[in-house]
């Protein structure tokens, strides 16, 4: 959806398109000659239908660093926030918030894993995926932190319900992604075919 509300024209892939999608999503790392070679398609075909993927936001690439204690062990804990505004807080008005909210640098990028714009019941929500040393830590930071902030922006009396989950572990992103299955060192595994990766 584009940020003014409108849906966009759908977009097919064509076969090329699809090919080279796969290979990007196993390795985005992969190198344009050997990304010819993986599709059998001319580089410079494969170079002109990558830029163009990236170019319409088709195609972009993430480096997810594993602060868990599956990984750097930084934090232990996540938590899923639900925050549903009351009636008269827009999209419009979260959207201006987290450009101008100087805390989404500091705080926010520390504390929150994820997040998303939501609607429940016709009240705009934020979901939120938060991160912390512990249970505790995770609840006193929303409420110390991530509430007041939100209020300050929206006013004292504009969150109407707020739950949470408590999450264990990933299981799949991104569709394709299932860090405890088919990720080694850093990417999709070998064994893991390219007819595997769902692309549309």
């Amino acid at each position: 959806m584009e940020e003014n509300g409108n849906q966009k024209a759908s977009r097919q892939l064509d076969e090329q398109e699809k090919l080279i999608s796969r290979c990007l999503i196993r390795d985005p790392r992969m190198s344009d000659t050997r990304l010819a070679k993986e599709t059998g398609i001319p580089m410079k075909t494969a170079k002109r239908k990558r830029i163009r993927l990236e170019q319409e936001n088709l195609l972009s690439y993430f480096a997810y660093l594993d602060l868990q204690s599956t990984g750097a062990g930084l934090f232990n804990a996540r938590h899923l926030y639900q925050i549903k505004f009351k009636l008269g807080v827009t999209r419009k008005q979260i959207l201006d918030e987290i450009r101008q909210e100087p805390n989404v640098k500091t705080i926010f990028t520390e504390l929150i894993y994820e997040s998303h714009l939501a609607e429940i019941d016709g009240h705009i929500a934020l979901v939120l995926l938060v991160e912390g040393q512990t249970d505790a830590e995770i609840v006193e930071n929303v409420q110390s932190k991530i509430i007041p902030s939100l209020m300050k922006n929206h006013g004292q009396d504009s969150i109407m319900d707020i739950s949470s989950i408590r999450l264990l572990m990933p299981i799949r992103i991104m569709h394709n992604y299932l860090p405890c299955l088919n990720m080694q060192n850093g990417r999709l595994r070998e064994d893991a075919g390219r007819d595997t990766i769902f692309v549309g």
